[in-house]
């Protein structure tokens, strides 16, 4: 059981509005479908938000706790990640992925605690038929705050929990977290070891950069990886691209 993030910087242009990146996409969509064709692991992915969510929703000033009652704010938020989700499936499709859409704005929501709820059995359905759902950061209804985003790496630490994820995978624009020289971190075992290197996006983002992956993936049982889009190939194949979080 794989769950793998896309990150929106990594298949989008960060820099430019709804702005497709379609060489990163159409590598990762072959690394993806050379992966599936050569093993039958089950495959959850969950693609970021990029310049299309962050863009809109730094425009509405909406993030993860900071909510909007505007529903022309919510369609505009959850419309432009539907349209990159679709640019995702359309490419998969096109390799005999049998990718199918979640979209969270219809499945998830947070309660007044903010904490999130994303019912599993949809997803552990469409992957006992042979699908490999595909979900991506999104606007979601949340309890007393009208309706919030909700980030990929959040989607991720929740759903390989609810799966029992066997190998968590990030792609980032990055090789793999970076210390103070830029050099990539073999392994992190605590926050605290890499506090003072780990920073915000230089882009757009309304879901807190690098810190926010690491802190996230370290409260989970599983092993993950984070890694550049280079190293895809190989952690689809069973290997420990770029930096491991224990």
């Amino acid at each position: 059981m794989i769950v793998l993030k896309l990150g929106g910087s990594v298949i989008t242009d960060k820099e430019r509005p709804e702005t497709l990146d379609g060489d990163a996409l159409e590598q990762a969509a072959d690394a993806v479908a050379s992966a599936l064709a050569a093993n039958d692991d089950d495959l959850v992915i969950v693609h970021g938000g990029g310049s299309f969510g962050h863009h809109n929703a730094s425009e509405h000033g909406v993030s993860t706790t900071n909510g909007t009652h505007d529903a022309a704010a919510v369609l505009e938020i959850h419309g432009a990640m539907k349209t990159l989700n679709q640019f995702v499936l359309s490419r998969l499709l096109e390799r005999g992925v049998q990718a199918v859409p979640v979209h969270p704005f219809s499945t998830a929501h947070r309660d007044d605690d903010g904490t999130l709820e994303l019912p599993a059995g949809q997803i552990e359905t469409m992957l006992s038929e042979g699908f490999v759902p595909v979900l991506h950061g999104d606007v979601i209804a949340h309890a007393g705050a009208g309706a919030t985003i909700v980030s990929g790496d959040e989607l991720v630490a929740e759903l390989a929990r609810d799966l029992a994820a066997d190998r968590i995978g990030l792609c980032s624009t990055v090789p793999g977290v970076l210390d103070a020289d830029d050099a990539v971190i073999d392994r992190i075992s605590a926050y605290e070891d890499v506090a003072s290197v780990l920073g915000a996006s230089d882009a757009t983002d309304v879901t807190g950069g690098m810190a926010a992956k690491v802190q996230a993936l370290l409260a989970l049982d599983a092993e993950a990886s984070i890694f550049g889009l280079e190293g895809l190939a190989s952690f689809l194949e069973g290997a420990n691209p770029g930096t491991t979080i224990e």
